[in-house]
């Protein structure tokens, strides 16, 4: 295998929790929005420890993004208590979701979700960004709204 090939195996490996996330609603394209998922990844060894999928869309345009829901994951363990956190360019960090318990899905991991799909929550300037915390845990996952 080229380095190519490895890393897109490695890169697929580590997303394997947060391909799980809630699937994101066709618009039609007539609506003029972009719907896009974000994701993020933080932690060493195999899979997203945690791992962050945010749903965030926007109309064609414009400079700021909005956020549908946001899901943290967590492999490795059988329970976890998450928030996510945002950070508009040059502010401070502000909660956005409160304390959650992240629960089993039967598998390897824990996951938590805020929000609902579809073109509503909170907006936020381009190149916001959006991490997720578990307690007691000091790695946090982040994306980037673009």
């Amino acid at each position: 295998m080229n380095r190519g090939t490895i890393t897109a195996v490695a890169l697929a490996a580590v997303l394997v929790p947060v391909a799980t996330a809630p699937a994101v609603s066709a618009v039609p394209a007539a609506a003029g929005y972009v719907d896009a998922r974000v994701r993020g990844c933080a932690g060493e060894g195999p899979g997203c420890r945690p791992g962050v999928v945010v749903h965030r869309w926007h109309k064609r345009g414009a400079g700021t993004r909005g956020v549908g829901w946001v899901y943290a994951s967590r492999e490795s363990v059988r329970s976890g208590t998450a928030r996510w956190l945002v950070r508009k360019p040059g502010g401070a960090w502000k909660v956005g979701g409160r304390w959650k318990r992240a629960v089993s899905t039967g598998g390897s991991f824990v996951e938590a979700t805020w929000g609902k799909d579809g073109h509503t929550g909170p907006k936020y300037p381009k190149g916001s960004r959006i991490c997720v915390e578990y307690r007691g845990l000091a790695a946090k996952a982040c994306a980037t709204l673009k």
